[in-house]
């Protein structure tokens, strides 16, 4: 099988094929971020880079037989400015779609955040296809929705695996990666427990639904309310981690959580973070290996900032071999 992956980040794509056990004959990839590369080529050392994906003419390869490829989301994002194909960014789409027409491959895979239904649409035009919408949270301890456009048949939706944030946590860690966030009791009417945050004008505010519990609480994202056991402020700019204490009162806790997964890794470092004994800390990169169903240590090599980045951009494997193991050979 020649394979053809475009926006290929750290090669979750190649992680999918070789845990699935498909012979790749050729695995060419278009990707320009140096660090993504040096982690591909650590891993997949016959990986054949091919740099920018404006580059690539279809004429200069051989015939492939699957194209791949999650095009940069930040103009789609809901999270981001809605931009839609007036960003750069999400306009690479179309170099995807001019190699889906010069490659004609026997299968084919795009992936990308939700989005309004009228950008989807446009995708779905292009592509010939609809997408199918696959939460990471079936398959790993991470809630990430993606939309998944794909002409490999019978695709349903993967067994829920029942993984937990508690199953991939790590409690031993440095110190070193604590921050003491500014932190008073619960002993206001308002209910404000803490603040996240170096600077108290730049803090925000974490509100008890439990006053008798300060072992672990989540920070969630969004649009603020309940989470778990811990209400947030009205804030599109809060994110955060949720986690179940590991304590006596463990069972009591699950309880009273909504899902127990984290919300969607982002590449920003600030945004992975949890609160863990009246603590704040950044979820460790293993951690983030683990949420996108990463082999352990996969990303070792480069700086922390990088690997959180390439993660953050990355696939969640398990959904990728869900969808994989449908191809014929």
């Amino acid at each position: 099988m020649n394979v053809l992956s475009l926006f290929d980040g750290m090669s979750c794509g190649q992680i999918a094929l070789n845990q699935l056990g498909i012979k790749v004959d050729n695995y060419y990839a278009a990707e320009i971020d140096k660090y993504a590369i040096e982690i591909a080529k650590k891993n997949y050392p016959n990986t054949i880079h091919l740099g920018d994906v404006a580059k690539i003419k279809g004429s200069d390869l051989p015939q492939i037989d699957l194209l791949i490829g999650g095009s940069p989301c930040q103009g789609f994002s809901f999270a981001g400015k809605q931009l839609n194909f007036n960003d750069p960014r999400s306009a690479l789409f179309f170099e995807y779609v001019r190699l889906l027409k010069e490659c004609n491959p026997k299968y084919f895979l795009l992936e990308n955040v939700r989005m309004k239904q009228e950008y989807e649409d446009v995708i779905t035009n292009y592509l010939g296809v609809s997408p199918i919408k696959i939460n990471s949270s079936l398959v790993s301890a991470q809630n990430r929705v993606r939309l998944y456009w794909t002409n490999i048949p019978n695709i349903i939706q993967p067994e829920d695996k029942g993984i937990r944030l508690i199953d991939i946590f790590e409690f031993d860690v440095d110190e070193k990666i604590y921050e003491a966030p500014y932190y008073k009791r619960y002993d206001k009417d308002d209910g404000c427990i803490g603040y996240i945050g170096k600077q108290p004008k730049q803090a925000t505010r974490v509100y008890s639904t439990n006053n008798k519990s300060q072992c672990i609480t989540a920070l969630g994202g969004g649009q603020g309310g309940k989470t778990g056991l811990y209400e947030l402020p009205i804030s599109g700019a809060i994110r955060g981690r949720q986690i179940t204490p590991n304590s006596k009162e463990y069972t009591q806790m699950l309880e009273l959580r909504e899902d127990n997964k984290t919300n969607t890794l982002t590449t920003a470092t600030k945004d992975n973070v949890i609160f863990h004994n009246s603590k704040c800390r950044k979820l460790t990169p293993t951690e983030c290996e683990k949420l996108q169903t990463v082999p352990d240590g996969y990303t070792e090599g480069v700086s922390n900032t990088q690997r959180y980045k390439m993660l953050g951009n990355g696939w969640t494997v398990e959904v990728i071999k869900h969808i994989f193991k449908n191809m014929e050979a």
